[in-house]
């Protein structure tokens, strides 16, 4: 066991600085998930702003929206203070989330992989949180375009920076495990809807009157709430020293079994121009494109498919009157949150799965699997197997979640771990462009296909086609992934100049450090675990409680 001192903090650097958080010996790595998790479960909030839609539609009326004058423009609506905003507006704002988590992801990767987990984290929570409160102060002076600007670009940015922020730390961390290590933190921006939406709702019934719906007041509790939460997990980042290894862990030896790991790196802005990051980009694209238009239309299509036989009786859709279209309304909300936790547990599984069998495999099992359940699923419909129909869907959500966890360990294989920050920062343009393709694919083509005359029932068909068609092509853009060439990666002398960059201090390249966990730091990862571990176990006792409707 080498000596540790080389790896002592030093006084000089400012206290954000990456070269102040470098771990001394004894450090327990188990600390840092539940890090990334806080941050991770505060942004996760975005893909639970569905909540605030109806109350913010009716912010003026309070009852009912007021509803604006049939020729007042979009523009004029943006600034307008005297009629409500329509759902199709504010939706806006979930669009924005997107393009700007992946854009800032895109453009700040670099930064992030020279400044540290520590000041990216701080950043992404003064922008989250800070955003929030821009939106607070837009719905309580009813402009729109404040929400947009807040949440939408000034929060967008704090997502994606929050979102990489662990990944290149949690990959060193844990090289014997970089797929679990991944899926714990990415598994909690999947599990942030579960928790930031129920206590929205607590928050909404709180503050509610009959002068205010409520909104404002609860987004300035959620940035108050969200920004220790984050803060907190920002400073308890810890990056290991240059050459650290877990403690009797060795590097596997290179073979064929696992030809796909390189032991080498390959810096960002040469990364994106290789075929690899191309082929990887269309992967991921193509499963979550195929994932989340589903996930955005869960809710209506188990009522337009399976409609009266939710109830017991073979009523169609357009059969069901107000009340029964209620109830129905209600198991769909149970089957839209068990489709959360499978999510959310597809993230852990898959991606700690991974490990055992490697990355390109896994995504040969969500392509091939993914296929024959799309293809499947018209026909579970069609014969009115609630059962086999919930099941398959609930497969198919894990994957989508399992592929997000799933890349980053996928790019450290192929790229190194360097720069693995930067590069998955750099990918996720293929989840704003996802984002786009799959929910005009599914909500596009429903359409169309009830414009000319096909029943709700059978609406969804094609388009379920058409989604297994892209699995195709994602199986196929898999399948011509190869080892990254000898060309691409950094010479030594580049490396150290990276690492000089980075400022990867504490040993040199050479120097193997291992040490063993101090025993003084077991009621600190416990801790530590709880404090992320509790909001959590909430969010899921409150989705199962949803869920439970669908099985009655």
């Amino acid at each position: 066991m080498s000596s540790i001192t080389a790896g002592a903090v030093p006084s000089a650097p400012g206290f954000l600085s990456k070269e102040r958080i470098v771990a001394r010996a004894g450090f327990n790595r188990w600390l840092v998930p539940p890090a990334a998790l806080a941050i991770h479960l505060c942004i996760g909030m975005a893909y639970g702003f569905s909540v605030f839609w109806l109350p913010l539609s009716k912010a003026v009326g309070i009852t009912a929206p007021v509803a604006c004058a049939a020729d007042m423009s979009f523009v004029t609506q943006a600034f307008s203070s005297t009629c409500d905003w329509p759902i199709s507006m504010l939706g806006w704002i979930y669009t924005l989330f997107f393009i700007f988590l992946g854009c800032s992801a895109a453009i700040w990767g670099g930064w992030l992989e020279h400044a540290g987990p520590r000041k990216a984290g701080v950043v992404s929570a003064v922008c989250w949180c800070g955003g929030l409160l821009i939106s607070a102060f837009g719905i309580y002076h009813h402009q729109i375009w404040l929400m947009w600007l807040g949440s939408g670009v000034v929060g967008g940015i704090g997502l994606g920076l929050g979102y990489i922020s662990p990944v290149s730390t949690l990959i060193k961390w844990f090289p014997d495990k970089r797929g679990m290590a991944t899926g714990m933190a990415i598994m909690g921006f999947g599990g942030g809807a579960m928790v930031g939406a129920p206590l929205a709702a607590v928050l909404m019934n709180h503050f509610a009157s009959p002068e205010g719906v409520g909104v404002w007041q609860s987004f300035v509790v959620m940035a108050a709430i969200y920004f220790v939460f984050m803060i907190g997990g920002a400073l308890s980042y810890r990056v290991p020293p240059t050459g650290w290894k877990p403690e009797g862990w060795t590097a596997p030896v290179k073979r064929a079994s696992n030809a796909m790991i390189t032991h080498r790196h390959v810096h960002v802005s040469v990364a994106w121009k290789t075929p690899q990051f191309v082929l990887i980009w269309l992967v991921l694209c193509l499963n979550v494109s195929a994932g989340i238009g589903i996930l955005g239309m869960a809710s209506p299509l188990l009522q337009e498919v399976f409609a009266g036989k939710l109830l017991g009786n073979d009523l169609t859709f357009s059969q069901l009157d107000a009340a029964q279209l209620g109830q129905i309304a209600v198991i769909a909300a149970g089957f839209t949150g068990l489709l959360s936790l499978f999510n959310i547990g597809g993230r852990f599984f898959w991606a700690s799965f991974s490990d055992y069998i490697g990355r390109k495999n896994t995504y040969f099992a969500f392509f091939a699997l993914g296929f024959a359940l799309y293809a499947l699923v018209p026909n579970m419909g069609h014969l009115g197997n609630i059962a086999l129909f919930v099941a398959a869907f609930c497969i198919i959500l894990s994957m989508y979640g399992g592929g997000f966890a799933t890349v980053p360990a996928y790019l450290a294989d192929l790229f190194g771990t360097q720069m693995v920050g930067a590069i998955h920062g750099r990918l996720l343009t293929a989840w704003a462009a996802a984002g786009v393709l799959g929910p005009v694919l599914v909500n596009y083509l429903r359409e169309y296909q009830l414009k000319i005359g096909v029943e709700r029932a059978a609406a969804y068909d094609m388009t379920l086609y058409i989604l297994a068609g892209l699995l195709v092509l994602g199986f196929i853009c898999n399948a011509l992934v190869r080892p990254v060439a000898d060309k691409y990666f950094m010479t030594d002398a580049q490396l150290a100049a990276e690492q000089a960059l980075g400022h990867d201090k504490g040993a040199d390249s050479s120097t193997v450090l291992e040490w063993k966990a101090s025993a003084g730091s077991k009621p600190l990862v416990i801790a530590a675990w709880l404090a992320v571990g509790v909001p959590l176990a909430w969010g899921v006792w409150v989705t199962l409680q949803k869920t439970a409707v669908l099985f009655h």
